[in-house]
Formats: C-alpha cells, structure tokens, sequence
C-alpha cells in the first residue's frame, strides 16, 4: 500500500517518496511525481532552455514539462543513455551539468549537497525507472490564500498544495513558479512570498506545478478610510454601478463626478454610431428639460443607419481578410454579410452560427468566405477559438499552453471539427485570386494528431461532448455547443469586446484572452453582464443600451485624490483617441468635404470601406489595421507624433477646410456674429458651447481685420480640430 506522501518542496520541506523497496535499499523515486518538478522549477525546461522547439545543444525537453514520456526518453534513452549512468550515479551528466561540474550553458540550478541532488542521484541509482510500483497521479492543485489584502509595502506568504489519485497531499510551494501580472504593484519570489509595491493597485499572482495552474488576487486598497454612507449615496441606473461600487468600495477608490449632457452626447455619438453630433442635434439635446432625453437619445441612435456600418466595420476588422489573397468580389459579399447582420440587428448567437456552419458559394454566400480564407483546420481553431469563446488555443498546437490547461490533444480536437470542411472551384492564387469557389461538408475528413499521427475525434474543449449524427455536420454541432447559454465563454467574450469598446478597457485584457491566469478586475460584472446578454437572447443592441444607460458609463474623465492611480476599475471614464474612420468623417463633417476613396462610391464615409486596401494615408496614420494581417485583427490605439503632425500638416485636409464650397467658406458668407460663429465652430468640433474666455478669444479673432473672415473661419477650425478635445472621446 502506498504511504501518505510527506510534504517535499524542492529544498524547504522533507523528501516525500513512496516507500517501497528497491535494489538500493532506498525509497523509490517517482520520474514524475519527483524528478520532473525538480526539472520545472529550474527552469530546465522553459522555453529559453532544452524547453524550446529544438532544445538546447541537442537535449530537449518539453515545454514546462507536458509531455512526461518524452522527457524520460530524452534523460533516459537518447544520446545512448550517456546523461544518466546508475553505476555511478555521481557521474551522470544530468547531475553534472545542472552542478556546473562540466561546462553548462544554462549555469549551475543547484548545489551539490542540495535536496534536489540528493533525489535526482537517488532516481539514477535506482536504475532510472520510468514509472514506480503503485505510483500514484496528480490530481489538482491548491492555492492560498486565493485573495489576499495588503498595505503598502508589506508581505505575505503563498502555499500551494498538491492533492494526488491515493488520498494523500503533498506542500509544492518550494516546486512552484511564480509570477505576477503586474509586477510594479505586487512582486513575487521564488519561495510565493508577495510584497506589495508603494502605490494601491491589485496584481494577479500564478503559481504553476507540473502544468496544474492556480491564481490568487492581490490587493492593495488606498490608505484611509471612507465613509460608507458615500458609497450608498452613489446614483445607481442597473446592476453595472451596483458591481462597480462595491468593487471601489473594497479598494477605498472613489468615483469621479458624473459627465454633463454635452460630453454624454458626444461619447455615445462617437460610440453608437461612430460621428459626431451636429450643431443642431447638440442645441436640441442640451435645451431639454425632458428626464429620459439621455435614453431617448440612444434608442434614437440605435436605429439609424450609421449604428449598421459602425459596428460591422468592427467585426470586419476582426473577420475581413485580404482581398488579393481571396479574391475580391469574395471579400466584397463577405464584408455585405457582415453589414447584413447589424442592420437587421441579428442575434449574435445566429450571427455566429452563420459563420461556423457556412456553405455555398463565396460569391453568393457571404460566410463562406472564412473558409476560403482559413484554409486549414488548425487555422479555424485559432480563429473560432479566439474570436467567439476568448480562448487562445494557439500555442496549445505545438506543446501544452504554458498558461492554460490546453494541451494538443485538446487543440487537435477541437481542429476536428473543421476536418470535414470540402472545397471545389478556383483556388487561391495571389496575388489575384478572383475565382469563385464552393464550400461544402464532405463526407470524409481527418484531423490527424502531429506527433502520435492518430486521427483526432472532434471534441469540445469543456463539459459533455454531444453526439454527432453519423450524417450530421460536426460544425453544426460545435456551433450549437459554443452558442449555448450553458457555454459562459461564449456571452463573456462578447460582453468584454463590447464593454472594452465604449468604456476604454475590457473587463479582461486582451480583451479574447479569457484564462485562469488572466483573470477579470470584476469578475461579477463580467458574469452579471453575459447573463443579461443571454436573457435578452444574444442582442447586440440591448447590451449597448444597458451599458450607456449606467451612471458608470457617464463618468467624467477628472480624477479625484482617490481615483487617480486606478487604471483598471472604471472609477472614471478612461480618454481614447477617435477610431480611424471615426475621425475621418468627423473631417469630412466639419470641412464639409467628404473625403473621396478608391473602390468606393461618391459621398461613401470611411465606415463603409469594405477592404483596407482601399487607399487612405489619414486610415493608415490612425491606426487602421494592416491588409496583410491574419484574423483576427486587434487596432493599435496608441497616439503617435506622426498623427500629430498629419493634423497640423496634412495638404488634402488643408484642401477639404479651405475649399470654396467647404463649411468654412459657408459660415463666413453667413450673417452670424463673432459670438455665434464660435458657438458654432464650439458646437461643431467639440460638441459643447464654448466658455466665456472662450467667446472672448473669438470675439478677437474675428474682430481682427488681418484677415478675410473665411480666414479667420478656417484658423479657428484648423487650431480645435489640432487639440486632444477633438482627437479623443471624452
């Protein structure tokens, strides 16, 4: 019978073995329940050591240490067993090597006289056995404390404890890595003690053992108290400000004053329908006395037409693939499809399915264009993986996700369900490939595992795998599994995309990296907000609307002593530069010159682009994606030095304000005085009334009579459309 294990911890706590006999007397050693954590904890198998692709000076192990049999085959077996010698344990190059005894590229991991010797020349001596008499398996981990609350500068400790298929538990701190996700506010040693840096904040701290990964929350609240009558007296709309309170609560963070009725109609403008109010919808909104004006003026905004191509064009970041490489009447009915579905508001979970079931032809069936585009299994499965459940299959392709429970049995599984999918017709010839070709679901199809060369059964990646029909599309299947509300990947990678977009930063970042080790700052507020996205059925619209209806959405930017470090809890509303064909045609609005693209009708807004090939220096400087990236495509939103000087310098946006037709010739042959041509210049590129000092700068202005009034007109414009108010979304 196997003895209970006592705790072993790499150099802190006893050697724990089962004890059993062996031909030396000894207790025998477990491969991987003994040796291979040694191994892990040592870094002997990162991805910088014998861990990577081709391993290190021809010893190679596998990444972090997934693959148990081949790592007892690269010590034990290969180079002809030369790394171990149980006649002379001592003399093994394995022992040898990692003591610096001989010359070591990755220097000495440990000592001599150390535990980890001591065990690792006990295994060799035994003979190097692959597996023991009664050996017992992993099960889980175990990490506490799970949340831990700490001042400024002090300390904790960290224990994990493995729990193993025999009953019996073993303390692993000492065999544990750790790492924070936010070291400048928690730091974490080797031994798991967290310190906490001089600033509040919270920091994730994982803590992997042989693959099994667990996580803790560390929090450091503001020093001081507050009251929680101030709390309570806080407006609450729905549930997103009752889950945001709290949350600050907890971390003594007070919120920021609410915006004013002309920031909030210029944010959900700039969110709902991607341009900027008019002078005139600003005047009506900010005269109103109604009490319901703010949710009469999204559900306004949510049934114009701009809502359709604002969003659809998001998708299509996320969807549209390269022209020259598909083809281009391909990408034109694909990018259709996708406005299709915004304009009838289609529920997400039929938009989805849609995608991943899609047959027919790529010049009639618009989805089918995905897989024109991802031509392999395994490239569906990042696409699908990532996009629709925020799970980032990717590096489980090669070896185990170092992050993850994923391994290539789970990723190759998954690719099975795309094993079927069946082209006929033009294939892809870039850089023209204009063919049409046919997707269908042939009768046969096998996704085949890289390294056992076995054929793969299509397999969900959690819960019960559902039959499939022996006639039956396995794609309809997986899409059925995916969109179920019994899914919570899902609802939460949607909710947290479109929360990211109108609050400046996802519940979780990246915003399609749902993982264990990458925990959400709210983990409430993400599960109460893909509730309600499935209460109301996967509508895209009702989910916008409830966040802009929430007293947090209408925060102001301002901080206060007590929000200024908070980067994450939504204590204010975070600034973000205007989206590429978000400021494009706020442009062409207030020169009164639409910008003219290629491929694109007269009078077409930057909206309706359907392909980033369409020529735009301005779409280019500001961020929009390259042509020649794979799907999904994230945009970069950093400001750059290069967007600042296309504002101040750009000769085609001098052309637009200055033409004579343009909006400023206009307002300088109107009747309007100094006073009412600032108020409408304010109106028009800030979406607010200008203040007095304001008024009185353009009572200057105009009254200087340097210059031709269409001049002054246009030096206005020129220097608000040059200032960060006009740039970015506040």
């Amino acid at each position: 019978m196997c003895q209970a294990r006592i705790p072993f911890c790499c150099g802190i706590v006893a050697l724990a073995l089962t004890a059993q006999g062996n031909a030396t007397g000894a207790e025998e050693v477990s491969f991987e329940l003994d040796v291979q954590p040694i191994l892990a904890v040592r870094g002997c198998n990162q991805g910088a050591c014998h861990g990577k692709a081709r391993g290190q000076n021809g010893f190679q192990l596998s990444l972090l240490g997934f693959d148990s049999n081949f790592d007892f085959s690269s010590i034990a077996q290969q180079s002809r067993g030369r790394r171990v010698f149980p006649a002379a344990p001592a003399q093994s190059l394995l022992l040898r090597k990692a003591t610096a005894q001989v010359p070591h590229g990755g220097g000495q991991r440990f000592a001599a006289d150390s535990e980890e010797y001591q065990l690792l020349q006990r295994w060799i001596a035994q003979g190097a056995p692959r597996r023991i008499s009664n050996e017992s398996k992993l099960v889980r981990v175990e990490l506490s404390p799970k949340s831990v609350y700490l001042q400024t500068d002090a300390k904790a400790q960290l224990a994990v404890k493995a729990f193993y298929s025999d009953g019996s538990t073993r303390d692993v701190t000492d065999c544990t890595q750790f790492q924070s996700n936010e070291d400048a506010t928690v730091s974490v040693n080797a031994n798991g003690i967290v310190k906490a840096g001089s600033l509040p904040g919270e920091a994730t701290i994982m803590a992997r053992y042989m693959n099994n990964i667990e996580t803790s929350l560390v929090s450091i609240p503001l020093s001081g108290n507050v009251a929680a009558a101030e709390y309570e007296k806080l407006p609450r709309s729905n549930f997103i400000d009752e889950l945001v309170w709290n949350k600050l609560q907890t971390l003594g963070i007070t919120p920021a004053e609410l915006c004013d009725d002309a920031k909030y109609l210029r944010r959900i403008h700039i969110d709902l329908i991607g341009r900027l109010p008019t002078p005139d919808e600003d005047r009506a909104f900010l005269a109103s006395d109604a009490p319901d004006k703010r949710t009469r003026a999204v559900d306004t905004l949510l049934e114009r037409p701009e809502y359709a191509d604002h969003w659809a064009s998001k998708w299509a970041d996320l969807l549209r693939p390269n022209p020259y490489r598909v083809g281009i009447k391909a990408v034109i009915n694909y990018d259709q499809t996708i406005r299709d579905a915004f304009r009838k508001n289609l529920p997400y979970d039929q938009f989805v399915r849609q995608l991943v079931t899609a047959q027919g032809s790529t010049w009639h069936d618009g989805a089918t264009v995905l897989y024109r585009d991802r031509r392999e299994p395994e490239e569906v499965t990042t696409l699908v993986s990532q996009l629709f459940l925020g799970i980032r299959l990717e590096c489980a392709k090669c070896h185990h996700h170092p992050f993850e429970k994923w391994s290539q049995d789970d990723f190759y599984s998954f690719a099975a369900f795309f094993g079927r999918v069946g082209r006929v017709g033009g294939d892809l010839s870039p850089p023209i490939s204009g063919e049409e070709e046919m997707i269908f679901v042939s009768p046969t199809g096998v996704v085949k595992h890289p390294l056992t060369e076995k054929a793969m059964q299509p397999r969900v990646l959690f819960g019960k795998m559902p039959a499939i029909p022996a006639d039956a599309d396995p794609r309809e299947v997986l899409a059925k599994w995916m969109t179920s509300k019994q899914n919570p990947y899902f609802a939460k990678v949607l909710v947290n995309r479109v929360w990211a977009d109108l609050m400046g930063r996802g519940i979780v970042e990246p915003v399609d990296d749902l993982r264990a080790t990458n925990p959400p700052t709210n983990p409430e507020l993400l599960d109460a907000l893909a509730t309600h996205f499935q209460k109301s059925d996967y509508d895209v619209k009702e989910l916008l609307r409830t966040i802009v209806a929430s007293e947090v959405y209408a925060l102001g930017s301002l901080t206060n002593s007590r929000n200024q470090a908070d980067r994450v809890n939504y204590s204010r509303h975070y600034r973000t530069r205007l989206r590429a064909e978000v400021l494009s045609d706020a442009l062409s609005d207030i020169t009164g010159r639409a910008e003219s693209f290629p491929a694109m009708p007269n009078g077409s807004r930057a909206n309706q682009i359907w392909t980033t090939r369409v020529d735009s220096v301005l779409l280019d400087t500001f961020g929009r994606q390259n042509e020649n990236q794979d799907p999904p495509c994230e945009r970069l939103v950093e400001s750059t030095v290069t967007q600042a000087l296309h504002l101040m310098n750009s000769p085609q946006l001098y052309s637009r304000l200055t033409h004579k037709s343009g909006r400023a010739a206009k307002m300088a042959a109107s009747n309007l005085n100094a006073d009412e041509l600032t108020e409408e210049i304010y109106l028009l590129v800030y979406g607010r009334t200008p203040v007095e000092e304001e008024r009185q700068l353009g009572r200057t202005l105009f009254d200087d009579g340097k210059k031709s009034r269409q001049q002054q007109v246009e030096d206005l414009l020129w220097a608000l459309i040059n200032t960060p108010e006009f740039a970015f979304k506040d």
